[in-house]
């Protein structure tokens, strides 16, 4: 039995998987604003899912942020209660078993590499398309990390061939500006709409007046579409994967994993009028949001489960 946690900035989510990836129990409480106090958060919800599957799970936790492997701390978690903490260990002590650790976003795309939407699939990128842009890449069912420890980071790349009004792109959070996480995140996508209309609509609001017809909502909706076109074509100009697999709360707008793809031509290397279609699937995922915890579980393989 694997179990998942997925320690989020609100919220902390653990689940129970089979060996074979069958849900057998699902638990969910707040993330409290404390580093002792999470700690116990998890241990507590991990005993009540073994108590719930009558045996002692192998536990996997998806972190908002990044393991160094030669000290065992956490860097770079906006939850920063968690940085500069030997999260690993300590919750080794508290649980008596091995524990392993994982981004959240890389925890997303091994769920979607495993038993979602691009199962099967030697290299895939996974999106997050949400209050932030973030992603993770997986080959051969496992997590490519990078030398830094960024990889799948693109949603702090720059906008890849901005037009005139897009230039230098608005401030990012990370020091910069243009980055695409500027632009495809969810309140980047609201702060596009009222600048171009004067309106401030939700997302929700943008995509439905854009179903309705609203000609503004269409253009920014349009203006969206066309710019995770151009960086999902970077981004296969250089990883060239199988399968690229959208999540998060942006990527439930209708249509959007089309539309997409329709557009990569439009910017892809080699592609055009005589060019072979684009063998690069762009879906939308299948667990959801419970690609992250699920993810969490999928860390120990089928052996040590």
């Amino acid at each position: 039995m694997r179990i998942g946690i997925d320690l989020g900035g609100t919220k902390i989510e653990a689940v129970a998987l089979s060996r074979a990836g069958e849900e057998i129990a699902r638990r969910r409480v707040a993330t409290p604003r404390d580093y002792a106090a999470s700690l116990d958060a998890i241990a507590g919800l991990v005993r009540e899912l073994d108590r719930a599957a009558d045996e002692a799970g192998t536990v996997g936790v998806g972190i908002p942020g990044t393991l160094v492997p030669e000290t065992g701390l956490v860097k770079n978690a906006n939850s920063v209660w968690l940085n500069g903490r030997s999260l690993g260990s300590d919750l080794e002590q508290r649980l008596d078993r091995p524990v392993r650790l994982m981004n959240d976003a890389n925890c997303f795309a091994l769920s979607e590499a495993t038993d979602g939407a691009a199962a099967g699939a030697h290299v895939v990128f996974g999106v997050i398309l949400g209050t932030g842009v973030g992603g993770g890449i997986v080959v051969d069912g496992r997590c490519l990390l990078g030398a830094n420890l960024i990889a799948g980071e693109w949603g702090h790349n720059p906008l890849p061939w901005p037009g005139a009004e897009e230039w230098p792109g608005p401030p990012c959070y990370c020091g910069k500006r243009g980055c695409v996480e500027a632009w495809l995140s969810g309140p980047a996508f609201e702060r596009d709409h009222a600048e171009h209309t004067g309106l401030t609509l939700s997302g929700r609001e943008i995509v439905r007046a854009a179903a309705g017809g609203d000609p503004g909502a269409a253009a920014t909706l349009a203006r969206y579409q066309d710019r995770l076109g151009r960086t999902l074509a970077s981004l296969i100009n250089v990883l060239d994967p199988d399968v690229v697999v959208l999540g998060g709360g942006m990527s439930n707008i209708p249509g959007l994993p089309d539309a997409a793809h329709a557009l990569l031509p439009r910017y892809l290397f080699a592609a055009g009028a005589d060019a072979d279609p684009v063998a690069t699937r762009v879906v939308h995922a299948v667990h959801g949001d419970a690609s992250g915890v699920r993810g969490a579980a999928w860390l120990w393989p089928a052996s040590d489960a």
